[in-house]
């Protein structure tokens, strides 16, 4: 923003209606003193009628130039702003007149228009990102059964079933998107059991990473090098959330950490009980170089792909750097927090879950 809005309304020693009042004024004591003069000193009144309207003119011109030249270059920058460029902001905000209170009105135009079009570069890009897991896995699966390496039995069927189903949900949260800024997504909260469903995202997680090797630009990790640990306690630990977005939390951050992760390494997913009733707590470890403390809080801004020096080889490509700001917002949705742990090694993502504000049997 340019900065606080000038007061609307009322007296202002510096408006415009008070320069043009001003102006009256001083042209009609210019006129009086000018005829004084000329009955004082017999001057014709041809002459003093000259030197009046031309000093008036001088003034005049010098108060006109004040306020049209401020407009002709706030003309400009929304005509500028009309084509898409939204760079251009409006200088005199700081006037304390009507012309700053323009001013300033269209630079936080021009800032709201430049806001609402990289939102919407960002949906795109946030939708595409999201869709190319399902599509993957299920080409691989496809191309596993064309080819002959798998069969097309129930279970293979079933698999790209799943993903076929999950890709037709991710469709569906276009509509959700489009309602973010509004505040009314709507959340399909419901207990599930923790072990059964972390157990099928981290298989998935495998799946996509085995069978994508063929597939290129994904954004997605496609190491089979790494480890997937999971650890649940206790075992028959239950949480109350849209399953949906969860995923795309756990998915992202899985994809992150291996991505990170030295050749060989290990990803744990660690669920715990929350603090409230069907609450839960998720952390995502690898065993990478980790984060510095610094770059906490840009983590999960969009398109952030971080900075490491020497990014291990296998997992180097950096992806589009939208998974993080991805899980942000699903863990936002929630009314949870996700945030940078600290970790004697490698990284640690932390995901509280509220559950419910009271126990449900």
């Amino acid at each position: 923003m340019s900065g606080p809005a000038a007061p609307q309304g009322g007296y202002r020693p510096f408006s415009v209606k008070t320069k043009l009042g001003a102006l009256v004024v001083i042209s009609v004591l210019i006129t009086t003193g000018l005829l004084m003069v000329a009955v004082r000193t017999d001057t014709e009144l041809r002459f003093i009628t000259v030197f009046s309207m031309i000093a008036t003119l001088l003034i005049t011109q010098f108060v006109a130039h004040g306020l049209t030249a401020p407009l002709d270059e706030m003309n400009s920058v929304v005509r500028s702003v009309s084509h898409g460029d939204y760079t251009r902001r409006a200088r005199g905000a700081d006037r304390r007149d009507e012309l700053g209170d323009l001013a300033l009105t269209i630079n936080r135009m021009a800032d709201e228009l430049e806001s609402q079009d990289l939102h919407r570069k960002e949906l795109v890009a946030n939708v595409s990102h999201e869709l190319r897991t399902p599509i993957a896995a299920l080409r691989a699966v496809l191309e596993n059964v064309v080819d002959g390496v798998s069969a097309a039995d129930p279970e293979t069927m079933r698999t790209a079933l799943k993903q076929t189903e999950r890709l037709g949900r991710l469709v569906d949260t276009l509509l959700d998107l489009s309602r973010l800024d509004n505040g009314v997504v709507p959340l399909r909260s419901h207990r599930f059991e923790v072990w059964p469903y972390l157990s099928g995202v981290l298989k998935e997680a495998n799946l996509v990473a085995s069978q994508r090797r063929t597939t290129s630009g994904s954004g997605n990790h496609s190491r089979t090098d790494v480890h997937l640990i999971l650890d649940v306690e206790p075992l028959d630990l239950t949480a109350c959330a849209d399953v949906e977005r969860l995923h795309q939390v756990v998915a992202n951050l899985i994809d992150n950490a291996v991505k990170h992760s030295p050749p060989s390494g290990a990803v744990t997913v660690r669920a715990r009980p929350g603090h409230g009733p069907q609450s839960l707590e998720l952390e995502v470890l690898d065993e990478g170089p980790g984060i510095p403390e610094s770059e906490w809080h840009r983590v999960f801004e969009r398109f952030n792909r971080g900075n490491a020096a020497k990014p291990h080889e296998p997992g180097a490509d950096g992806g589009t750097g939208l998974g993080l700001a991805i899980a942000r917002w699903a863990v936002d949705l929630h009314g949870g927090r996700i945030r940078v742990a600290e970790s004697a090694r490698g990284c640690r993502i932390r995901v509280s879950l509220p559950g419910l504000p009271e126990a449900h049997g």
